[in-house]
């Protein structure tokens, strides 16, 4: 048996959640079930627009208008193998359904567009003991981070807290390139398969420049002070409050 026949075997058992529907969360979609897992479920709540044709590639003109999941479904479905299942989570990730929907799965992809949920996404796959991979991708910039049930380093080592509302430029107000996109969805899904197959880059953060067409990887410590990961971890629950600060969207 060759490795990729060995690989596909292997992901035949297992699950991944992509957190987004956009234009990280579809190449990750299609990488992982091209890959083999044999359970893939996609969380989005918007609906497609014509502008997001350049970078969401799940998606065709004939789609504009329609529910993002029905469109991702009907394109990932019509390239499943009998043994995959690909299933819809017809809402956003929330404080009272995040822990629930994490749980359920072996790794869990965070492609969104803002850093509320972001944060969520990581305190509610640390609470839950959950592998998770963050990703993002403004102007030609894109990250990757895959973290490990037990975070150190965590999201919140990097990125302490959510950031002002004025922090930076949005995602429409900086732009960002199809292809990039495109590269930090592979990355995603990437660092998944790694997860998935027991051979995780936990605690690498790599980051492509469009520009410089450079990718790199730089190995990221655990912060001591952290909320929740540290020593004197302070996050013990999901709290709504923490998250309904408006933040910058990413991608």
């Amino acid at each position: 048996m060759t490795r990729s026949a060995s690989l596909e075997s292997a992901l035949a058992d297992k699950s991944a959640l992509v957190i987004g529907a956009g234009g990280l969360g579809c190449p990750a979609a299609l990488v992982l079930l091209g890959a083999g897992i044999g359970r893939l479920a996609i969380a989005d709540d918007d609906t497609v627009d014509v502008t997001n044709l350049h970078r969401q590639i799940l998606y065709g003109e004939e789609d504009v208008g329609r529910d993002k999941l029905d469109a991702a479904l009907d394109a990932l479905r019509s390239r499943a193998k009998s043994f995959q299942r690909v299933e819809a989570v017809r809402s956003r990730l929330l404080p009272d359904n995040a822990r629930s929907l994490v749980k359920g799965f072996d790794v869990v992809v965070e492609g969104a567009d803002n850093y509320a949920t972001k944060f969520l996404t990581a305190d509610a796959c640390r609470l839950e003991e959950r592998p998770v991979v963050h990703g993002a991708a403004v102007r030609f910039r894109a990250t990757a981070f895959s973290v490990s049930p037990h975070g150190a380093p965590c999201y919140r080592c990097l990125f302490e807290d959510l950031p002002p509302a004025d922090a930076g430029l949005t995602c429409a107000e900086a732009g960002v390139t199809g292809p990039l996109v495109g590269v930090a969805g592979a990355l995603l899904a990437d660092l998944a398969l790694g997860v998935l197959a027991g051979e995780p880059r936990y605690g690498t953060l790599y980051t492509f420049d469009g520009l410089a067409d450079r990718l790199r990887g730089i190995e990221l410590g655990p912060r001591a002070g952290c909320s929740l990961c540290g020593a004197s971890q302070r996050i013990s629950r999901i709290d709504e409050l923490c998250y309904r600060q408006p933040s910058a969207e990413l991608g």
